[in-house]
């Protein structure tokens, strides 16, 4: 039989076998995967302050209101934890990858080289944390089809991973151009120091709100004033209408008649 028909039988015989053994055989209790899923998942939270700028990921800036141009990529790789064959779950890192690849393009304005393909990728795992990850790798390397794994399109993506997620358990200051202190005090504070370009920004944020809620407060004053001004004005004048009413030979009403007097002769002569 042809090569690529063996190819395809393969696939078919790994999804029918392998999603029928996926309870019996995935993070097995005779291996060690479910402490290293604890422990990379406690590493890539104790990471969450790593912003794309300190891993040169290509990243435009974009408001509170605009998504993350590599969103689709984190939902793909969460999404591997719900599948039970090695070749869907090879399917969603390539999803994944084939995302960045776009995100990054778009960022960029042109094709993304490896480099920048890596470094989204690690970017992506940070923010995804994908639920099981080393379990899921581990049984993809164990049970997926070496041809999946080693060569072509597929290969490469998982190849990468295994990379992102290397690199990850390693990450030092000196990846991030920060000094040993400075990445000290980020793994110390964690969540609660956040990014620092985060920081900035949401300080950026706070004070146009207050420029924008000063700007309110003066026009609700000047409107206030106006209001009140408008209301005695209106009260003098009722008043004055009230007091005419009631009091017909008050010297207001002969001055009020002898203004409307002169004025109809006035128009009258005119």
């Amino acid at each position: 039989m042809p090569e690529e028909q063996v190819e395809q039988m393969m696939e078919h015989m790994e999804k029918l076998v392998m999603t029928r053994l996926h309870k019996w055989v995935f993070c097995h209790d005779s291996c060690d995967d479910e402490q290293k899923d604890l422990a990379l998942q406690r590493r890539i939270r104790s990471l969450k302050w790593v912003t794309p700028q300190m891993l040169r990921v290509p990243f435009t800036d974009r408001g509170p209101e605009d998504a993350d141009p590599y969103l689709p990529a984190i939902t793909a790789i969460i999404e591997m934890d719900a599948k039970r064959a090695p070749q869907d779950k090879l399917c969603c890192v390539s999803k994944c990858s084939r995302n960045i690849f776009q995100a990054v393009g778009s960022c960029k304005s042109e094709p993304a080289c490896a480099d920048d393909f890596l470094s989204a990728l690690i970017y992506v795992v940070l923010c995804a944390n994908p639920p099981r990850l080393h379990s899921n790798m581990q049984y993809v390397a164990r049970f997926g089809l070496p041809h999946a794994l080693r060569t072509g399109e597929t290969g490469y993506y998982f190849t990468n991973l295994s990379c992102a997620v290397a690199f990850i358990e390693k990450l030092d200051a000196a990846a991030l151009g920060l000094s040993p202190d400075e990445f000290r005090g980020f793994m110390q504070g964690g969540g609660a120091t956040g990014a620092l370009g985060q920081a900035q920004q949401v300080r950026q944020q706070l004070e146009e709100l207050r420029r924008r809620q000063e700007h309110v407060m003066e026009q609700a004053r000047s409107l206030q004033a106006q209001l009140r001004s408008w209301a005695e004005s209106t009260q003098t004048r009722a008043d004055e209408v009230a007091y005419l009413t009631f009091f017909p030979s008050s010297p207001l009403r002969r001055v009020d008649d002898g203004a409307d007097c002169r004025g109809v002769a006035g128009r009258q002569e005119h």
